[in-house]
């Protein structure tokens, strides 16, 4: 039986889209185009891509703690937010679809 908290299923999840995603223009640019696109600044994708990698990489480790620290719930937030508020803007003025 698993003793994992609801907060740390939930940053292990949470970790794994971050990685996987993160990781993928970086490793594969001609699948991540073809699903999202082409892009004119792949650097900054890239960029974004090792962020994203990163943060999802701190929550699997965070997922694995005995005692769930209020900065990882910060963290997951936080970022899941930031995420999000780009995106909206992005669409809103129309530079992302």
């Amino acid at each position: 039986m698993s003793t994992l908290s609801p907060q740390s299923r939930l940053a292990q999840v949470q970790g794994v889209a971050y990685l996987s995603t993160g990781i993928w223009p970086i490793i594969h640019r001609r699948s991540f185009e073809a699903v999202t696109g082409p892009k004119t600044d792949f650097w900054l994708v890239r960029c974004v891509g090792a962020l994203v990698s990163v943060v999802g990489a701190v929550l699997l480790l965070a997922s694995r703690r005995i005692r769930w620290l209020p900065e990882f719930t910060v963290l997951a937030v936080g970022f899941a937010l930031s995420l999000a508020i780009v995106d909206i803007v992005g669409v809103a003025v129309r530079r992302i679809s």
